[in-house]
């Protein structure tokens, strides 16, 4: 399967997301896919699809925690999921743009 990708790995379409394209671009960033990670993945489409933008951080973890409870809530889970950058490998693996506040 070809991905068609900007320069930072994200999807170029998003409408080509679908959940086999999730596991590649995981495998791609060594990311070994996990029902919790599932669960921010399709949380964050499911935000941008009714929101439609991206959250800074702040508001990320905190819709996590409102969602999920505080024990998903935190950046100390957060950043078991998605060591480097949470907010931006959980929008890169749920085939979003990147965030604007992540480097």
């Amino acid at each position: 399967m070809d991905l068609n990708l900007t320069e930072h790995g994200f999807l170029v379409n998003a409408s080509d997301w679908n959940e086999a394209v999730a596991v590649k671009l995981a495998v791609l960033n060594q990311i070994a896919l996990t029902p919790n990670h599932w669960e921010i993945i399709l949380f964050m489409r499911d935000y941008y699809a009714q929101f439609n933008y991206l959250p800074n951080t702040r508001i990320f973890v905190k819709a996590i925690s409102n969602k999920f409870g505080i024990e998903k809530g935190n950046s100390r889970y957060l950043q078991t999921l998605f060591p480097a950058s949470p907010l931006k490998y959980a929008c890169l693996l749920a085939g979003l743009p990147k965030p604007p506040t992540c480097l």
